[in-house]
């Protein structure tokens, strides 16, 4: 029976007919496969509900910034640039229209569109693009995602640092003594956040959703009352204030665009989390509730300042009347802990990418929903994530320290973004260059801008997410040079499943009574385990089956489903190719699988619980002499790695009592 493609699974799949799979193939027409089949992607029902719980992971980074966004910019370099009304509109006007291009025109009207099987961030759009191109192209598309990846993982280290404290410190307002524990108290909130995440995104976003909401309709309220007393302001909403202080003070428009881009800190991550709620419920959001909040406050504090300087000190908190000051501080320290969670989910997102592109080793990723396929934990990212967060907190004790290393990663990372959708927009969608010219200008000048001007913070803390970045790039460019060699290796030392089947048939090797499982991920060669037990022990046991599982990306795979089973060469032979088909949701555990197809009378199988024994390939690495010291470094890196992964048995419930781990040593 044919296997149905990837492609069409998701709208076949309660048509299939009851029984397990099944297929005759010949020894020679085995494939050799290196990648798991294509995905399905189940699109999402849009919820009110939904919406609201996007409000909680995807904008807290972006929501927060009237925060600290304007007070920044008119403090840059000592306060060079001067509280006024040509200064002040040529801000808003900056602001308002570098969230409109770079959130609403570029991600919600293009980038998002651009998902791989509902998958956002830039790994994905890597992915999707390497499905649909080769030589040079699929190695520099593969390369920009790398470092897009290495640098978002950097921002989710400095975020919750630097949003947390910032939260934290602004409590100074009402008890100044607060300060001297400012770093104690980050931790402890840090802690409580990120051992939440085990319950997953979904249920963390309906926690944080209403807070969110509250924080947004809040900021809305708050520069509503400026705003009508001085509707002048709203004059900002012009682009040529913006070109004109930008014309008028090139210099000082400049200094001023490394503070404004904390404005679109966080729009990465609406492309990065769209796999845990969807493109809608995020562009909806966005749209009815989280744009028109921002744009009300930030000319809500322009309005202010331009009327009472002295407002300077803190433009958000002096929209606050005295009397309410100490809730809006509570619920400011409330949202600004938020805003951690869009990068920490966004994190998750983008390390199960990377592991599905072979960018990382072997991680345990675990699925919190049963309905969002999206919607995962990682309890390895999470502990790399919440270690580094402790670190930047101890090392840097105060957010004006970490304020310098803010905006770099992700300016960085949004050049990458666009360029990517710029390849994926003419090399997958054809558009012609007339389309693509205009935006790749507007988009990328404003980016590029935005990136230049982050420069200078270099040496007083830009060196931050050049370093974490640094180290991960290191990690990922390691792991695809050392899976790629032994790969090599393994195919040069291998023999091929029609070379076995003939040595069963010519060779005095003895066939002992019962199963043996063979785990393995190319189909077309002999698995490590089944070679180095035949030549150890002269002898193969009657059935032999070389098994893989795949993960699709659907809630469940019908029971009589999952099992696909293939004969290689003749019935004598007693050798199959087993493929267990399982949704995220489903049990890995393989021994249970297997029970769902206990028997195919056709093709002579039968699993044999009782007798079964399961095979696992552990290899060991060690260097090729001679070598140079730099082929020693990735080499014991990659030796780390390797060492680190998560165990097969464990993943795949394996018997310990049953299982066997065959050892091998590969020189790289």
């Amino acid at each position: 029976m044919n296997k149905i493609p990837a492609s069409s699974r998701g709208e076949n799949l309660a048509n299939l007919q009851n029984g397990s799979k099944s297929e005759v193939l010949p020894v020679d027409k085995v494939d050799n496969p290196l990648a798991s089949t294509g995905t399905l992607h189940l699109p999402q029902t849009f919820t009110g509900g939904l919406m609201i719980a996007a409000l909680g992971v995807v904008f807290g980074d972006i929501g927060t910034s009237p925060l600290y966004a304007m007070k920044a910019v008119f403090t840059t370099n000592n306060g060079m640039i001067s509280v006024s009304e040509h200064s002040v509109y040529g801000i808003l006007s900056v602001i308002t229209w570098s969230v409109m291009i770079v959130v609403s025109l570029k991600y919600l009207s293009f980038v998002m569109r651009a998902d791989n099987e509902g998958e956002g961030g830039i790994l994905a759009l890597t992915a999707l693009i390497r499905h649909h191109s080769s030589g040079r192209l699929s190695k520099a598309v593969t390369i920009i995602g790398i470092m897009g990846a290495a640098l978002f993982f950097g921002d989710s280290m400095i975020t919750p640092a630097m949003s947390v404290m910032s939260a934290v410190e602004g409590l100074d307002l009402v008890y100044p003594q607060a300060r001297s524990i400012v770093v104690p108290i980050s931790i402890v909130i840090l802690l409580a956040l990120f051992s939440i995440q085990r319950f997953g995104t979904g249920k963390v976003g309906r926690l944080f959703g209403p807070v969110m909401l509250a924080w947004f309709v809040l900021l809305a309220i708050l520069g509503i009352p400026y705003i009508v007393q001085y509707p002048s302001v709203l004059q900002a909403l012009l682009p040529t204030y913006a070109l004109s202080f930008a014309i008028d003070n090139p210099f000082f428009a400049f200094a001023a665009l490394g503070a404004c881009v904390l404005v679109i800190t966080g729009a990465e991550a609406l492309y990065a989390d769209m796999g845990h709620f969807g493109r809608k419920p995020i562009s909806m959001a966005w749209a009815l509730v989280v744009l028109p909040a921002l744009v009300l406050n930030y000319f809500g504090q322009g309005a202010l300042l331009l009327h009472d300087q002295a407002a300077l000190e803190s433009p958000f908190f002096y929209l606050v009347p005295d009397v309410l000051r100490i809730p809006v501080v509570i619920i400011a320290t409330l949202a600004t802990v938020i805003a951690s969670q869009a990068v920490i989910s966004g994190a998750y997102s983008v390390t199960a990418q990377a592991l599905n592109l072979g960018f990382l080793p072997r991680m345990r990723v675990l699925h919190t929903s049963k309905e969002a396929s999206g919607q995962i934990y990682i309890p390895a990212m999470n502990l790399t994530l919440l270690v580094g967060v402790m670190v930047l907190i101890l090392l840097f004790q105060s957010s004006d320290n970490l304020a310098h290393a803010y905006g770099l990663a992700v300016t960085a990372t949004e050049i990458l973004t666009t360029t990517l959708f710029l390849i994926c927009a003419r090399v997958l969608w054809k558009w012609p260059l007339y389309k693509i010219v205009p935006l790749g200008i507007v988009v990328v000048g404003l980016e590029l801008l935005y990136f230049s001007a982050t420069l200078p913070k270099i040496p007083t803390g830009g060196w931050l997410p050049i370093m974490i970045a640094t180290v991960f790039i290191a990690i990922m460019a390691d792991w695809v040079w050392g899976q790629r060699r032994v790969r090599q290796i393994r195919q040069e030392l291998g023999i091929s499943m029609s070379a076995l089947v003939a040595k069963l048939r010519t060779e005095d090797i003895r066939r002992v009574h019962g199963q043996a499982i063979y785990l393995h991920q190319n189909r077309g060669m002999v698995p490590l385990s089944l070679k180095e037990n035949i030549r150890f022990n002269q002898s193969v046991h009657e059935q032999v089956l070389l098994l893989r599982v795949n993960v699709l990306n659907v809630p469940h795979v019908r029971h009589a489903e999952r099992i696909s089973v293939k004969r290689i060469g003749a019935e004598q032979d007693g050798v199959f190719d087993v493929t267990i088909d399982i949704g995220f949701n489903d049990n890995p555990n393989i021994p249970h699988n297997l029970r769902l197809c206990s028997k195919d009378a056709d093709l002579g199988f039968v699993f044999d619980e009782k007798h079964a024994r399961y095979f696992v390939s552990l290899l060991g690495y060690r260097r090729a002499d001679p070598s140079s010291l730099w082929h020693k470094i990735i080499t014991k890196l990659f030796v780390i790695l390797s060492r680190n992964a998560s165990s097969r048995v464990e993943t795949f419930g394996l018997p310990r009592h049953h299982t066997v781990v065959i050892g091998g040593v590969i020189h790289l």
